[in-house]
């Protein structure tokens, strides 16, 4: 049995085509969406019509992460907010203006469980059982882990870091598959795990896809999304270029400094970007 597993396209059509062939050329029996279709990137339509394609036809399995979860938020409630939290806060409303409905959204779990050759299961989740934003990286002890996988389960998958690792715990396979549109490891090829029931046991293996990554960059463009969210458009775009995670540390930096006036998102964005890249 081949179970792949993706996760974190955010909205990357470039990477998820070529995930998808080749997921198809491997030869899986089963695929798992773990969360993280759209948002962040500029295609999320296109992605979201993708694996719903894939989903009638050939039974992917879809559930839902923390930025479908953003999504419906905002559909609910569209108020702008002040700051560099505003800036990102419209770029999901550009998410949403571009997705059309949340209906297909709010109509995907939360986890899923897959049944194994002998009987026990895997279990698929965004980040962790405990919550969408758990991060579970190679720093996490193994006591913290205990509280944050299904440890009933044979091996238990999840994305949302963008940073692949395989690890044991106790009898669990613990896999994070990493992220098909927007890694953060600085390996900017696309990610997923490839699960296989092998001679009677689970066995993990993270696989690297090359994809067209300047019509990944040309989207940004051609999608409005740099036009229509200019501040956030360039981070986004930066971390697609870099692989490297931007977003939180940009708000965290420069938030006090553009509420207060003393200048303005895109100026926040140039230093920004500025001071990470000559780190």
């Amino acid at each position: 049995m081949k179970i792949a597993v993706i996760a974190d396209i955010h909205a990357n059509i470039a990477a998820l085509e070529a995930v998808s062939a080749d997921i198809d050329s491997w030869g899986a029996d089963a695929v798992a969406v773990a969360g993280d279709i759209v948002n962040r990137g500029p295609r999320p339509r296109e992605c979201l019509d993708f694996v719903l394609a894939r989903e009638r036809r050939d039974e992917w399995c879809l559930i839902r992460g923390n930025h479908e979860r953003y999504v419906i938020h905002v559909a609910h409630d569209p108020t702008s907010r002040d700051g560099l939290d505003g800036d990102v806060r419209e770029s999901v409303r550009w998410t949403f203006n571009h997705v059309g409905t949340i209906a297909e959204l709010a109509g995907l779990p939360e986890r899923a469980r897959l049944t194994s050759p002998d009987s026990s299961w895997v279990r698929i989740v965004h980040a962790t059982m405990r919550h969408d934003r758990d991060n579970l990286l190679t720093t996490t002890t193994n006591d913290e882990l205990r509280q944050m996988v299904d440890l009933q389960a044979a091996v238990f998958c999840c994305g949302h870091t963008h940073r692949p690792l395989i690890r044991h715990l106790d009898q669990t396979l613990v896999v994070n598959v990493g992220s098909v549109g927007l890694p953060f490891d600085r390996d900017p090829q696309a990610c997923y795990a490839r699960i296989e029931w092998h001679t009677g046991r689970w066995q993990a293996e993270l696989t690297r896809v090359d994809y067209d990554r300047q019509r990944a960059i040309r989207d940004m463009y051609t999608s409005g999304l740099l036009d229509d969210c200019p501040a956030t458009g360039q981070i986004i775009l930066a971390e697609l270029e870099d692989a490297r995670p931007y977003m939180a540390r940009w708000v965290a930096t420069y938030d006090t400094q553009v509420r207060e006036g003393r200048m303005t998102a895109e100026e926040s964005v140039e230093r920004f970007l500025a001071e990470q890249r000559a780190g």
